[in-house]
């Protein structure tokens, strides 16, 4: 009986998903002619929802803490699972902050007359249907749907199951909003199941999906990326650099790899190794050393790092390919920029690195030869983010080469295709 129960309900759960996914594809369809001043005027409905609703979300998010706290979840993950009133008005203002973003659908560009006559260019259309797995924090329920809409797309949402009932709460914030703009309340629906089995079915939808965006740590994107037969939009690592290079001007050195070390220490542009050149090490190791000291960051350096910095730890192999996500720092003295690089193409993430330097070649060099999604001259990889790069939002970062590389704000949440316009021409 035992088995044949969970047969049952993984039938339930692939028809469930199936549904989902059958109206997310009719909606899509509904959305990618939907004109922009609808889609601005739900990204304004909803927020105006999310405001009026506010106790309902908070009523519904204690839910979510009370058991949370019951089933043993520690204080960072229940504060990442937490809606105050701050984090709901966040929710509220990015909406419209949407919806001040230029409309990049219908977008025509490189629109050129070839010799036969006709004209031929490309418009900015639409992904159809976006997937987006994520844990924990349920503001990520709004925040996806606004960009999802905006670009007019259709989403399927899962969040994680400690905030079921919170993600329920904002999808029906979403909901009032679509509604009252005329749009399919289709075009965003929130996975009411807590199954994990709902995952599994989303990642291989592949006639009703056409990408997965998975938003999370490294294990739900490891999974993600080697079960889906859906594209995904993803970055597994942030295993970020800054290299200091022996022209650079030390000051702003200093200045520089302090703050992408430790302006945040939980985000994935944020700075794990430092390199330095071996002409300049004596002279900047030190000062940031003390700096970091104050700041409570624990260094582990190369055997040339130690003999300039003694009394820290050894770095291992194993520290070049961490991604701590706290304050601990690997630091290697290295013979230049080639050292640099190479380091970086053995052990880097491909998502963020930065040269500090004066000599203009050495920065072209750098920013032609390092293979990450962002490539830094002068400036913190903590800028690696869609609001710092004047995308507005973004629904996360990409690793990936194709489609998106890099923070994916509007554009990145749709695709070009070719048109062609004549007049009765005909091939000769």
């Amino acid at each position: 009986m035992k088995a044949a129960s969970q047969a049952t309900t993984g039938l339930d759960i692939k028809q469930l998903m199936q549904r989902l996914g059958e109206r997310a594809r009719a909606a899509a369809r509904l959305m990618s002619r939907a004109e922009t001043a609808a889609k601005d005027a739900a990204l304004l409905a909803i927020a105006a929802a999310v405001e009026q609703r506010r106790a309902a979300l908070v009523e519904a998010n204690k839910k979510d803490l009370d058991a949370g706290a019951k089933s043993g979840l520690d204080s960072a993950m229940l504060d990442r699972l937490e809606l105050n009133g701050a984090r709901i008005q966040s929710m509220a203002d990015g909406l419209r902050q949407i919806a001040t973003l230029p409309d990049p659908v219908g977008e025509i560009s490189e629109l050129k007359r070839r010799p036969s006559g006709i004209q031929v260019g490309r418009m900015r259309v639409p992904l159809g249907v976006i997937g987006i797995i994520y844990e924990s924090r349920p503001n990520v329920t709004a925040d996806a749907a606004g960009l999802c809409l905006k670009s007019g797309n259709a989403a399927i949402l899962r969040g994680g199951s400690e905030a079921l009932h919170s993600n329920q709460a904002i999808a029906a914030c979403i909901h009032a909003g679509l509604s009252a703009a005329g749009l399919p309340a289709d075009a965003v629906q929130v996975v009411e199941t807590a199954d994990r089995a709902a995952v599994g079915e989303l990642i291989r939808m592949k006639n009703y999906v056409d990408v997965i965006v998975p938003r999370g740590g490294k294990g739900l994107i490891e999974r993600i990326s080697a079960e889906a037969t859906v594209p995904v939009i993803k970055h597994l690592h942030g295993i970020c650099h800054v290299y200091i290079d022996d022209l650079a001007d030390l000051d702003k050195s200093v200045t520089v790899a302090y703050n992408a070390k430790t302006q945040r220490y939980g985000t994935c542009n944020t700075m794990e190794t430092l390199l330095v050149a071996e002409g300049v090490a004596a002279k900047v190791l030190p000062r940031l050393a003390a700096l970091y000291r104050d700041a409570g960051v624990e260094l582990r350096g190369c055997a040339r790092t130690r003999a300039i910095l003694s009394g820290i730890k050894t770095a291992t192999e194993q520290d070049w390919d961490t991604e701590y996500l706290a304050p601990i720092l690997a630091v290697r003295v290295v013979a230049g920029l080639d050292e640099a690089i190479d380091h970086i193409q053995r052990h880097g993430s491909n998502h963020t690195d930065a040269i500090m330097t004066q000599d203009i070649s050495r920065a072209n060099r750098f920013l032609r030869e390092v293979d990450s999604s962002s490539v830094m001259v002068n400036a913190s990889t903590r800028f690696a983010d869609g609001f710092e790069y004047g995308l507005g939002a973004e629904i996360g970062i990409s690793t990936d080469k194709l489609h998106a590389r890099g923070p994916v704000g509007l554009e990145g949440l749709t695709s070009q295709k070719f048109i062609v316009i004549g007049d009765g021409h005909v091939r000769k």
